[in-house]
C-alpha cells in the first residue's frame, strides 16, 4: 500500500500542470489573435450570428476558439474560474471541424465551431472530474459524459473546465484544490455558486456556452449574480450519466443539468438540439419526452397568464430586487399580457424538506470525499458535515412521503390559481432569484427562493432584468426583521449597498414553470427577455 500524498502538495501539483498549459496556449493565442482583434471576437452576445458565421465558414473554428482561449486565460487571470484546461483538444478539433466543413459544404451540427464550457463534474475521458475534492485528483475519466458526447456530435467544442464550491453544495465558489473564484466585477464579491466557475467566465466573455448543474439554484443563483441566462430543466430531460455528484444515488431531489449563456437563443438552441438527439436512448433516467415545437409556439404566439410572486415571505427582496421585478410586471402587463398574485404557500414546507434532505446521511458522504483527500472544510461545508445524525431508513420513508404530499398540493395549488376576468390557468411564475445580488464573499445564506423549484422539479430560467441603480439607495426599507436570515439580510443591503449600486451589479428574474412544461418556460422567456430589453 503507497503513502498517501500530502493533499497541499497535490493541490501544488495540479495548479502547476493548469499554469504551464495555460502559459503555453495563452502566449500562443496572443501572438495568433492579436491582429485579429479577439476581444471584438468574443464581446458579441449575438449566438445566431456566430454560429450563422461558422456554419457557413465566414470565420473559421480555428481562429474562433484562438479567440476565446486568450479570452478565457484573461478571464482566469483574473477571477480564477478555470480548472481543467483543455485547449490543446480544442484546437484539434477547430481544425477538424473546419476541414469537414470544407469537404463537406455543411456543418456538423448546430452548435457547429460552438465554444463551450462545463461545470468540473461532467467526466471529459482523460481528465479529472474533482467536484472540488482533493481527493479525487488524478483519477481521469474513463470516457466521456452522455451530454459531453452529444455535444461534440452537435458541433461543439469543449475548452475547459470551471471551478465550484468543496462538495458542490454551496452556492458561492471556493474550494481548497481550485481556490476561491471572483467576480469579474469586484474581487471582493462572489460570481454565486456551485456554477460559479463557468459564470465568471461567461460574465468576462471568455466563453459562449457553458453547462452547470442545478439542486438548489446552482445555476440560476450564478446567472442572476452575473447578468447571464440559466436554465434549470425538469430533471429528466437532460442526461446526467457520467456526471458525479456529492451524495450520488439519492433520488429523492434529483438534480438538472442546464446551460448557462450570455444569449437566450444560446440556451434555446443547446437545449432543443440535445431533446432531439433523442437522450432516452442514452440514459435510462432521461424521460422520452420530444421537443415539443406546437408547445412552444403557441406559448409564444399569445398573451400569457403569468403569476407574480414579490416576496417569499421569509427573506426580504432588497430594493433593487423588488424594484427590477416590478419593472417587468408593469411592462408585460402593458404588453397585453395577465398578470394575476402569487403567494409563497406552501414555500417555508418546501425549504424544510429540503434542508432535511441535505444532510439525511448525517455528512457521511461529504466527510469521506474530504477524508480521502485530506484537505480542510470549507466554513459551509464543515456546518453541512456537522449537521447531527443520519435519518434512519424508516425516518427517510417519511420525509419522502412529506415531499410527495407537498409535490400533490402544489400541483393542486397551481391549478386552482386563475386569472381574472377568463379563468385561464397559470402558464408560469415569475420571482426573484434571490433576496439580493452578488454580496461579498461569504455573504450567502437564504437560497429559498430557488431550491423550492428543485423539491418540485419544475423548470426554471434566470434571465437578466437590470441593475442596482443610484436611486435604490434612497428606497424606504425599514420593516422590521421577521428573523435572524431576514435581519442578516437587510445588515447585507445597509452595509453594502453604496458599492453594490456603484457597481451596477445584475438583478434577475425567475420565470418557472409546472413539471416537464420545459417549453413554455423557454416561449415565456423569450417573450419576458424581449419586453425586458426593450423596457430596460
Amino acid at each position: 500500500m503507497g503513502v498517501k500524498r500530502d493533499w497541499q502538495a497535490i493541490v501544488a501539483e495540479k495548479r502547476r500542470i493548469q499554469r504551464d498549459l495555460m502559459s503555453l496556449h495563452s502566449n500562443h493565442t496572443n501572438s495568433t489573435t492579436r491582429g485579429e482583434n479577439a476581444n471584438s471576437v468574443t464581446d458579441t452576445a449575438a449566438f445566431n450570428t456566430l454560429a450563422a458565421q461558422l456554419s457557413g465558414g465566414e470565420v473559421s473554428c480555428e481562429n474562433i476558439i484562438k479567440a476565446y482561449i486568450t479570452r478565457a486565460c484573461e478571464a482566469h487571470a483574473k477571477t480564477n474560474c478555470l480548472t481543467e484546461i483543455l485547449f490543446d483538444d480544442a484546437l484539434h478539433r477547430a481544425k477538424e471541424l473546419d476541414s469537414y466543413l470544407a469537404e463537406h459544404r455543411q456543418p456538423v451540427g448546430p452548435l457547429h465551431g460552438i465554444p463551450v464550457t462545463v461545470k468540473d463534474q461532467f467526466d471529459i475521458a482523460e481528465f479529472d472530474s474533482t467536484i472540488g475534492y482533493v481527493g479525487r485528483s488524478f483519477q481521469p475519466a474513463a470516457r466521456d459524459s452522455v451530454l459531453v458526447e452529444m455535444l461534440r456530435s452537435l458541433g461543439a467544442i469543449v475548452m475547459a473546465k470551471t471551478n465550484l464550491p468543496q462538495s458542490i453544495m454551496w452556492c458561492e465558489t471556493e474550494n481548497p484544490l481550485w481556490g476561491l473564484t471572483t467576480n469579474p466585477l469586484h474581487s471582493g464579491y462572489t460570481p454565486g455558486g456551485s456554477t460559479g466557475g463557468e459564470s465568471a467566465l461567461l460574465a468576462s466573455n471568455g466563453s459562449v456556452l457553458g453547462w452547470g448543474t442545478d439542486i438548489g439554484g446552482s445555476i440560476r443563483i450564478p446567472a442572476h449574480m452575473m447578468g447571464l441566462y440559466g436554465f434549470k430543466p425538469s430533471s429528466a430531460r437532460l442526461p446526467y450519466r457520467g456526471v458525479p455528484v456529492s451524495t450520488e444515488g439519492q433520488e429523492h431531489v434529483p438534480s438538472s443539468i442546464g446551460p448557462m449563456a450570455r444569449s437566450l437563443d444560446a440556451i434555446l438552441t443547446a437545449f432543443k438540439s440535445l431533446v432531439e438527439l433523442k437522450p432516452w436512448d442514452f440514459d435510462a433516467r432521461c424521460a422520452a419526452i420530444p421537443w415539443r415545437e406546437d408547445v412552444y409556439q403557441g406559448a409564444i404566439s399569445r398573451p400569457l397568464v403569468i403569476g407574480v410572486l414579490l416576496d417569499d415571505e421569509v427573506v426580504r427582496p432588497h430594493p433593487p430586487i423588488s424594484r427590477v421585478l416590478r419593472s417587468a410586471v408593469e411592462a408585460l402587463r402593458d404588453a397585453g399580457h395577465q398578470i394575476v398574485n402569487w403567494d409563497a404557500q406552501l414555500h417555508a414546507e418546501c425549504v424544510e424538506v429540503m434542508d432535511q434532505f441535505y444532510k439525511a446521511d448525517g455528512g457521511e458522504d461529504i466527510r469521506e470525499a474530504v477524508k480521502a483527500g485530506g484537505e480542510p472544510f470549507i466554513k459551509h461545508v464543515q456546518k453541512l458535515v456537522d449537521c447531527g445524525s443520519p435519518l434512519s431508513v424508516f425516518q427517510y420513508w417519511q420525509l419522502n412521503k412529506r415531499k410527495w404530499e407537498l409535490q400533490q398540493q402544489y400541483l393542486e395549488k397551481w391549478k386552482a390559481i386563475r386569472s381574472a376576468p377568463g379563468g385561464q390557468p397559470v402558464d408560469v411564475v415569475i420571482m426573484p432569484p434571490m433576496p439580493h445580488t452578488s454580496v461579498p464573499h461569504g455573504g450567502c445564506r437564504w437560497v429559498g427562493y430557488t431550491k423550492v423549484w428543485n423539491v418540485l422539479d419544475y423548470p426554471a430560467i434566470v434571465v437578466p432584468g437590470g441593475h442596482v441603480r443610484d436611486q435604490d439607495l434612497s428606497e424606504p426599507w425599514s420593516s422590521q426583521p421577521r428573523n435572524a436570515i431576514d435581519e442578516w439580510n437587510k445588515a447585507l443591503w445597509d452595509d453594502n449597498k453604496e458599492v453594490m449600486a456603484s457597481l451596477k451589479l445584475p438583478v434577475g428574474v425567475q420565470i418557472i414553470g409546472r413539471r416537464h412544461a420545459d417549453e413554455t418556460v423557454l416561449a415565456a422567456a423569450k417573450i419576458i427577455d424581449d419586453i425586458l430589453r426593450v423596457s430596460t
